[in-house]
């Protein structure tokens, strides 16, 4: 039996608390001595974890902080590890040996906050340093501030030209050593905008975007559109006119694609290259510190995130703000429970009551879609001891010092005008909060941590703050600040004046570990589908299509076809990839970092991988769960047993919702062995070095030991295929395509059709292949087991989003009939865009892969296109996307 002095082992949040949190593993029978004082613990308590320090009565509260954060549902005594179900779900869901409480001794309770209007007291802000403390950075215009670093940007302003502009910034990668002045030329890409139909965050991604293109750090922005989409280049003309975004002092250029992809990167090339030398003129001057803007964020957030992390941020923001400059936080779910403590200094009661709103605005949203923002703590988040919500945003609220007040709550990217401390309306997931912090102005961010998350922003540098020397020391590759260091004894007064002198270096241009490691994430708040709850029931109640593929029409006509490909267990495949699967968004580009490495490398050539594949999305943390979780998932596995999958490997960030040990238990459920698999964690396995060296051992040691797969002849029958088309589809292409369908039906093959494809919509080809009464046989991302015909349910009318669910159904090439223009195509598995428009394939000849003029040619270049011997053409040229979605009730939290 181990005995402890309480000291050596945990620490209190707060004198008043009745429970205490553990600063590391203690085991049952563990004795601790507190005041003079013995008691012992009966189970497992967890680094981050909270025993009872005192009795507390069954219906007393459980006080963390000094503020409420359950109530006892029985007696709890000294030593009882306090938990509640769902923290012991999760504990059970995860590979640990625990010795647990058979159940749960407290449940959540969130005490409703009510503002006290009548005796509400406007307070001051604390006053300013009499001293100056300076930075060096680059001076814009009044209106714009002052950068930290010196970029061009290229940005996509929907989604439909995210590719584009990463395809350009490529281009300039090793072209920058001879511009020393300039940080680099960076492509923002994101998931919105890109449908016809306005979303319901037009407004906040309208006042993003023109956040961005303003921000100090820029030095000249390419915005680029396709023209036809609800988010245009017009579109954010006119909201940057309406709503004084001044582009005067901003060399900035728009480019609409209308043409051939390779020659609008020609072109774009060209007007970048001429801002090079006018941005590397730029110079880091002189500059006050109340040109700083700071940026208060955390993710990955554990028990100790209120306790060092956040109080750190806290004390060195609260300096800022006195020497004139900014702060802002956000994540309004995150702030749950602890309205008290934010509202305890305000400057005025308009700014608390519209920080209440907000904060019941955000509710109302999620219960639209079925959720609760009370929702918001990740396995992540649970397995580091924040149990719930309360817990989650009181730690979270601690990045607001005390002593400062609340001057203002703004919207969503909305501009800071001031110095001072701001509230901004955001979700908790961290990239998307991040992206209306920068838009609303801030040039430096402050990133705390507990688990280790390695998030950066694309031109704006994170300082990233972990909470524990421990997780420090396992990831010091890849955080900058060891907060831990107050746990361990240093004064909170030193640490704070060592992260402010780091934060003015930073802020000066020295590098922090993002920044060197190259590796940066962006995420608007994305788009929800509800506008109230009065299609919740039906959506939640209604049944999954059953799998069952749709009888089609007879064709007899059955023509030799035949390709060259691998024998699998799923079938025969033409190709063979090896699959880097992202569990989350944070290890999204990690991942492509890791397959873009290895595929300069011999590795799995002699074995007849044809490449290795990154998956990067934006999903698996910070959305609801729910439908959106299981739509999630279900795409995932179809992806890792896809037939033209040879290998797949899995690596989680470590801290989000479905993570390796979530994924494990999806994939046993489907009868499947983990041990096929591969697995790593970037936070647990010591940081982006040691998970890519992971990865890479696991894949050579794979190889070796699985060897080739034999090569085999496919015909028909072995065809999966699917098919999407963009525009109206006249009745000639539609009945060659009709033919085509039939006839790989009949030959015992697959095809795969999106509910919302326009050829649904045509007689030639409904009339001749689909009974009347067809209804989707998949849901949106459903392998399809059984061959035959099948349409798949598509939620959102987004072609990227619907070419990644017919992805996952198992498809391995995708016919794309096109009647408008080209589109992005998938990473993974060939796409050939097709047209019977011969002035359409005419201007777009470098695009579209063929003129459609019978089902005999169609089959001749699918046989080419199988057998390797053609290529899409927007494959080499780099327009391919991917991006999973979230159905019509997920919602950012």
């Amino acid at each position: 039996m181990e005995k402890y002095k309480f000291w050596d082992v945990a620490r209190l949040a707060a004198e008043t608390d009745n429970v205490a949190i553990a600063t590391r593993r203690l085991e049952p029978q563990t004795e601790i001595e507190l005041a003079g004082e013995s008691f012992k613990l009966e189970h497992t308590v967890l680094e981050g974890h909270r025993f009872a320090i005192q009795p507390i009565l069954e219906g007393q509260t459980l006080l963390s902080w000094g503020m409420p954060f359950g109530r006892a549902l029985k007696t709890i005594a000294p030593g009882d590890y306090v938990c509640t179900e769902s923290s012991l779900e999760t504990l059970k869901a995860r590979s640990l040996s625990l010795n647990l409480p058979e159940s749960a001794n407290f449940k959540d309770e969130i005490v409703p906050y009510q503002l006290d209007e009548a005796s509400f007291k406007v307070a001051e802000q604390l006053s300013r340093h009499r001293e100056t403390l300076n930075f060096m950075g680059f001076r814009r215009s009044t209106v714009r501030g002052v950068g930290t670093r010196n970029v061009i940007v290229l940005l996509g302003t929907s989604s439909l030209t995210g590719s584009f502009v990463k395809a350009l910034e490529a281009k300039f990668k090793d072209r920058l050593e001879a511009y020393p002045n300039l940080d680099g030329v960076v492509a923002l890409a994101h998931t919105e905008g890109g449908t016809k139909e306005d979303p319901n965050n037009l407004e906040l991604v309208l006042r993003t975007l023109a956040g961005f293109v303003i921000h100090p750090n820029v030095a000249a922005v390419l915005c680029v559109d396709r023209g036809d989409e609800a988010v245009t280049n017009e579109r954010l003309k006119a909201y940057l006119s309406e709503h004084t975004y001044s582009l005067s002092d901003v060399p900035h250029a728009f480019m609409s694609l209308k043409g051939n992809f390779s020659e609008h990167l020609g072109e774009a090339e060209t007007i970048v290259t001429g801002w090079l030398e006018p941005a590397n003129a730029a110079v880091r001057q002189e500059i006050p510190v109340s040109e700083l803007k700071i940026a208060l964020q955390c993710g990955g957030s554990d028990a100790f995130s209120g306790v060092s992390g956040n109080p750190l941020a806290a004390w060195v923001a609260r300096e800022i703000i006195r020497y004139g400059g900014a702060a802002n936080l956000a994540e309004t779910d995150e702030l749950i429970g602890a309205e008290a403590y934010i509202l305890k200094k305000v400057k005025d009661l308009e700014t608390a009551q519209k920080f209440l709103m907000m904060v019941e605005r955000f509710k109302e949203r999620a219960a639209w879609h079925g959720t609760s923002a009370e929702g918001n703590p990740s396995g992540g988040n649970k397995l580091r001891g924040l149990y719930n919500i309360v817990l989650k945003s009181i730690g979270a609220a601690m990045k607001k010092d005390p002593e400062l007040r609340l001057d203002a709550a703004l919207e969503y990217g909305e501009r800071m005008p001031d110095g001072g401390f701001y509230f901004m309306d955001s979700p908790g997931n961290d990239l998307e909060s991040i992206a209306g912090q920068i838009a609303s102005g801030c040039n430096l961010i402050f990133f705390i941590t507990g688990n280790g998350s390695i998030t950066n922003f694309p031109f704006v540098p994170t300082l990233k703050f972990v909470t524990t020397s421990e997780r420090f020391k396992l990831l010091d590759k890849d955080m900058d600040v060891n907060a831990g260091a107050y746990l361990d004894g240093t004064p909170m007064d030193e640490l704070g004046k060592e992260t402010l002198d780091l934060t003015i270096r930073v802020a000066s241009g020295e590098r922090t570990v993002g920044e060197k490691a190259q590796h940066a994430q962006l995420q608007l708040w994305r788009n929800w589908q509800q506008q109230d709850a009065s299609q919740l029931e039906s959506l939640q109640q209604r049944e999954l299509p059953s799998g069952k593929p749709i009888p089609v029409k007879a064709e007899t006509n059955l023509p030799t076809f035949s390709f060259e490909g691998y024998q699998t267990e799923r079938g025969i495949s033409s190709r063979q990839l090896a699959l880097i699967l992202p569990t989350s968004l944070c290890s999204g580009q990690i991942s492509r970092m890791i397959a873009s490495h290895l595929d300069k490398t011999e590795l799995g050539k002699d074995e007849g991988i044809a490449q290795f594949v990154a998956l990067v999305h934006t999903e698996g943390c910070g959305v609801s769960s729910g439908e959106s979780e299981a739509l999630y998932a279900r795409t995932l596995l179809g992806y890792l047993t896809h037939p033209a999958v040879h290998s797949a490997f899995l690596l989680e960030h470590g801290c989000e919702k479905t993570h390796n040990d979530y994924m494990r238990h999806a994939i046993q459920e489907l009868d499947l062995d983990p041990g096929e698999y591969g697995w790593a964690s970037i936070q647990l396995d010591g940081g982006i070095a040691l998970a890519r060296e992971k990865v890479e051992r696991w894949f050579n040691e794979r190889f070796q030991r699985e060897g080739a797969r034999t090569r085999a002849t496919g015909s028909l029958k072995d065809l999966r295929l699917g098919l999407m088309t963009s525009g109206e589809v006249s009745e000639n292409a539609a009945a060659i395509l009709a033919k085509l369908c039939r006839q790989v039906v009949a030959s015992g093959g697959t095809v795969v059709i999106p509910e919302n494809s326009t050829i649904l919509k045509t007689g030639a080809f409904t009339q001749t292949v689909l009974p009347e009464d067809a209804k989707a046989s998949l849901a949106y991302g459903q392998m399809a087991r059984a061959a035959g015909f099948h349409v798949m349910e598509s939620p959102i009318p987004h072609w990227v989003e619907t070419l990644t669910g017919l992805g996952a159904t198992g498809v391995e090439t995708i016919l794309a009939y096109v009647a408008d223009h080209p589109q992005q195509i998938h990473p993974m598995l060939p796409v050939v865009q097709l047209t019977d428009n011969e002035a359409l394939f005419n201007r777009h000849s470098k695009d579209i892969d063929s003129l459609l003029t019978s089902s005999e040619a169609l089959l001749a270049t699918l046989a080419q296109v199988l057998s390797g011997q053609v290529a899409p053409k927007l494959l080499a040229a780099g327009n391919v996307d991917f991006q999973i979605s979230r159905g019509l009730l997920g919602v950012s939290l």
